[in-house]
């Protein structure tokens, strides 16, 4: 059993695995950092938009402005904090879509192979020969 266990982790299969989702996750911090630090910011001071603040009040005890005071004062329907996560999706996924996009591009420019078109050889004068003697023939039969 154990050697059967040693088969399956040491496929390659499974080491891709190991190795992409190790990856990704890096990638993922990657990407986060480049939203929020980035993009959001720039986002933020053209639009002024700040959703992280917007809440609904579910308890008239709530009196609160910011959403951290909100929720120690009762419960809240935190929207604002559903539209920046939304909003966070929308670009995460545009920014990936990108970045695949410009990968595939250069890996397709660095597969494509200028087609040379290479000249046939002539055939071999035997084969030549043997052309020129079956010419001769189809003229004399006719």
């Amino acid at each position: 059993m154990f050697n059967e266990f040693k088969t399956f982790i040491a496929r390659g299969n499974v080491m891709d695995l190991a190795v992409g989702v190790i990856v990704g996750g890096a990638f993922g911090l990657i990407v986060n950092s480049l939203v929020n630090d980035i993009i959001m910011p720039i986002v933020g001071a053209f639009g002024g938009l700040d959703f992280s603040n917007y809440f609904l009040p579910l308890s008239s005890k709530v009196t609160a402005t910011t959403l951290a005071a909100a929720r120690e004062q009762g419960p809240v329907i935190a929207y604002g904090n559903f539209i920046s996560v939304i909003l966070n999706f929308l670009i995460l996924a545009w920014v990936i879509f990108l970045m695949v996009k410009a990968v595939n591009t250069m890996r397709e420019s660095l597969e494509k192979k200028p087609e040379t078109k290479a000249e046939a050889a002539p055939p071999p004068a035997d084969i030549q020969l043997l052309t020129e003697i079956r010419d001769l023939l189809k003229t004399r039969a006719s």
